[in-house]
Order: structure tokens, then sequence, then C-alpha cells
């Protein structure tokens, strides 16, 4: 157990002059042009304003995709460690995740839900996490909370609140959420360059595949499936998944959800009828027992995804944010143009 001294010690060392941030409201940019250089720096992330003096030493990651935004960045050296499950997806054996390297080059921190005695304990500067994807007013873990314990923390954009008094996610379409947190972090840690290259390959992969789609306007009804029996947890226009099957050419029958990852009813599923449905495959309940139920669900039956045993599975790194969401377009879309050719 944590002594009070501890405690005191680690909060006397952890300030956030650590990693220089304090929140501002100066315009962005502003402080970086007057300095001459580029500290400070001055960004934007879910409404908030921090000024950056340094960039950060000791970055503490929540999650997969988040923990690949810092890879794909090269930023695997200012990092104090990661929180995720095992990150292992179906197609790293097949060598299309080029960040999966990061892992073994960063601290495993944990399994489990990051927390502030973790976040301590690895003397972190500042925590990369998102709302319910490790931040969370129920548990307490949030940036305010942080703040207090001298830790500065970034908010994944895919997750920001679009209210003060909502609980709803979500400010704008996910690969645009995904391209600002790249550029956006690309100037706190003075990788700019970097996030440009990223970003404009991640765009080009998503041209290259949406000019594969066939012009005649036959857009395949798509339901994404994330878990769940009594009911169906799946994604509302500002998650991973409404991107990835749009511009894969599919159209989204849950895209009228002005959130991320909601839960909805079957009876809805079934009234919008999708011709395929996408199998987030994660957790303990891996994909093929998922479509052994969705296959056997009476409520489903009559379903046209179901009765043509239309189901493409796509690994839970694939579709929350993350650098792997262009390459799950892709590959969504490679089969999307075989269900229309069929």
């Amino acid at each position: 157990m944590r002594t009070a001294r501890t405690v005191t010690a680690l909060l006397a060392a952890l300030t956030l002059t650590g990693c220089g941030a304090k929140v501002s409201d100066a315009p962005d940019g502003k402080e970086s042009k007057a300095a001459g250089g580029h500290y400070p720096v001055t960004i934007e992330n879910c409404g908030v304003r921090t000024t950056y003096d340094k960039a950060p030493q000791r970055v503490v990651t929540n999650d997969v995709g988040i923990a690949e935004i810092m890879f794909a960045l090269g930023l695997e050296d200012r990092m104090a460690g990661y929180v995720a499950p095992d990150y292992r997806s179906s197609r790293d054996d097949k060598g299309e995740a080029p960040w999966k390297s990061g892992y073994g080059k960063v601290k495993w921190l944990s399994k489990k839900e990051i927390n502030k005695e973790l976040v301590l304990d690895a003397k972190a500067d500042l925590v990369f996490a998102g709302w319910n994807y490790g931040f969370g007013e129920g548990n307490g873990f949030t940036p305010e909370a942080l703040k207090k314990l001298g830790v500065g923390s970034y908010v994944l954009t895919e997750s920001c609140h679009n209210g003060t008094t909502s609980k709803a996610r979500g400010v704008m379409p996910p690969l645009e959420a995904l391209y600002t947190d790249l550029e956006t972090l690309g100037k706190v840690f003075d990788v700019e360059d970097r996030a440009a290259k990223l970003v404009e390959g991640f765009k080009k992969r998503v041209a290259d595949a949406q000019a594969q789609v066939p012009g005649d306007g036959r857009a395949p009804r798509v339901f994404l499936y994330d878990d769940g029996k009594d009911k169906p947890l799946t994604a509302g226009a500002f998650a991973g998944p409404h991107d990835i099957i749009t511009k894969a050419g599919g159209d989204h029958v849950m895209k009228d959800l002005k959130d991320s990852w909601v839960t909805v009813g079957w009876e809805t599923v079934v009234d919008r009828d999708p011709e395929v449905i996408v199998i987030n495959n994660y957790g303990e309940v891996g994909a093929e027992e998922k479509k052994k139920f969705l296959m056997s669900y009476p409520p489903l039956a009559n379903v046209s995804a179901v009765k043509n045993d239309r189901v493409f599975v796509l690994d839970y790194v694939d579709l929350v944010e993350s650098p792997r969401n262009p390459a799950a377009i892709a590959a969504l879309a490679a089969y999307l143009k075989g269900v229309r050719e069929r």
C-alpha cells in the first residue's frame, strides 16, 4: 500500500511544468509565434486550450488505438507506458500493422483499467486517454482530477463530449478526429512534418479505396455489431465505424445516431434490414461466437445479412480511432465490392 509520504513525494515531483503544460486563453499559435521558436505552443483539444512550454516526456496512454497514435508519430521515447488489453489482432501476423513494434519498445503497465495510482507510479507528466476510453466521471479519473495531481491530459478527439451537460460523444466526423489528433499532437511534440506525412498517406489510402467503389450509387446497408445479446452495442455517426463503412461504399444504417458508441434495440436493427453485418472482434466473446449468436438469434432470421451469411470481421483497434482506420476502410471496401458483384 502506498504511504502518505510516498504520495507526497510523487506529487511534489509531478507538476504541470514537467510537461510544460498550462491552460491558456491565448489564440492557437499566438504564443509560439511570439516566442520565435516552436515552444511555447498553444493547442485546442475538446474545446480546452493548453499551452506547452516543452514537449511531454513521460506520457501514459490508455487503450490500443491511442497507443498506436503515439507509435505512428514515432513518439515511443516520450512514453512512460501504456495501458491496454492484449493488443494482438487477426491481421498482425500478416504484417498489416506497422505500429505493432511499439508494444515491444514501451512498457506495458496494465491490462486493466487505468487509475491515478498507476499514473503516479509511472511518474507520468501527461495522460492520453478518452471519455469512456479511460476517463470517466463515475470512476473519478478525469482531466480535472489529474490536474490536481500535477499531471496533464490530452483527450481523444473521437470521444469529446458534444455538449456541456450531455454524455453523448462526438464533435466531428471520425476520420477528421484522427487527423486532428495527429496534427495537434504533432504540434505538441514538435513532429509536425511527421504528422503531416501520416495524414497525407492516410488520405491517399482512403481515396484509393474509394476509387474502387462502383459509381452506380448502390450502397449496401451495413450494421456494426459490437456486443450485447439483450440489446446490441453499435456505432453512431461519431464513432470510427461510421466513416469506415461509408467511405468503403456502404450505407451505415445507424448514421442518424448523433453519438459515438451507443446501445439500440434489436427491433431497430430488424427494421433497417442490414445487408452486411460488421463484427467488432475483441473481448472475451470473440468474433466466431458473436457470429454464431447472430446467425441463431430468432429475431434476426429474416435480416438480409443473416439470410445471406454476409458477415465481415474487423478488429477492435481497426474500429476505434486509430492509425489502422484507413486500412480498415480498404479491407471493407474490397468486401463490399464483392457483395455488389454477387
